[in-house]
């Protein structure tokens, strides 16, 4: 049975994520900041028949939590076939270049940038004794410079300093890492939801739940002839999904 941790997923897209992973026989490891959350999400699918899923309590943003979560996963399994960095925040207002304050700045990138790394981190060891090591960075279409700096763009408008900047900064990582692991049996790509509605953006998207789970675990799951170091937003491009960084 292959194994997976999904950070964040104590609710919206990580909780569907968690849930749809499980659905297809994975043993998924659910990170949630609060443990009484995780253990309510957990008792949610349980009641819905899915019992390949149990809590740890993670805090992506501290070190020493993030270490603990490694330590209680590796007496449970020697051998971890799925990361999905999921866990993110938008950083408050305002977003505009000139008025985000630093400190705005040092906590949106702790939780969508630094987190990823203290995670690839502490859990490579475990995903590099897996056959099929997938990690998955969940970003966001708002982080390509290049839709961004496009007028036809249809979210040209929705500019903020703060959040586009991290997931900008978090594809890079990605194409970074992918790299670094491109002779190796791993796959890593940057994958947006799409504009999901969530808490996130005070249910204001327009997408669905399941179908921001589907674009997660589609390339959670990619088999070894799937693409690695690639930028996925299927709400951009229906027909092959790749978006340019």
């Amino acid at each position: 049975m292959k194994s997976a941790l999904v950070t964040g997923a104590n609710k919206s897209i990580g909780l569907e994520v968690a849930r749809q992973l499980a659905q297809t026989g994975v043993y998924v490891y659910l990170g949630s900041r609060d443990l009484e959350k995780g253990k309510q999400a957990i008792e949610k699918l349980k009641e819905e028949g899915i019992t390949n899923v149990e809590v740890i309590q993670l805090d992506v943003t501290n070190d020493e939590s993030v270490k603990k979560a490694r330590t209680e996963i590796g007496k449970k399994t020697k051998t971890l076939d799925i990361l999905i960095n999921n866990a993110g925040i938008y950083g408050g207002y305002p977003q505009t270049a000139l008025d985000a304050t630093i400190d705005q700045f040092k906590e949106t990138y702790d939780a969508n940038v630094y987190s990823a790394v203290r995670l690839t981190q502490a859990f490579i060891d475990l995903l590099k004794k897996s056959p099929e090591p997938r990690i998955v960075n969940v970003t966001s279409s708002q982080g390509s410079i290049t839709l961004h700096s496009d007028p036809a763009y249809k979210y040209y408008d929705y500019k903020g300093a703060v959040y586009l900047s991290s997931k900008a900064a978090l594809n890079m990582y990605t194409v970074v890492l992918a790299y670094e692991l491109k002779d190796t049996a791993f796959k890593v790509n940057a994958v947006c939801p799409g504009y999901t509605k969530t808490d996130f953006n005070g249910h204001r998207g327009t997408g669905t739940l399941e179908d921001a789970g589907k674009r997660i675990v589609k390339y959670a799951l990619i088999d070894k002839d799937g693409p690695t170091g690639k930028f996925f937003s299927e709400e951009n491009n229906p027909e092959t999904g790749e978006v340019p960084w």
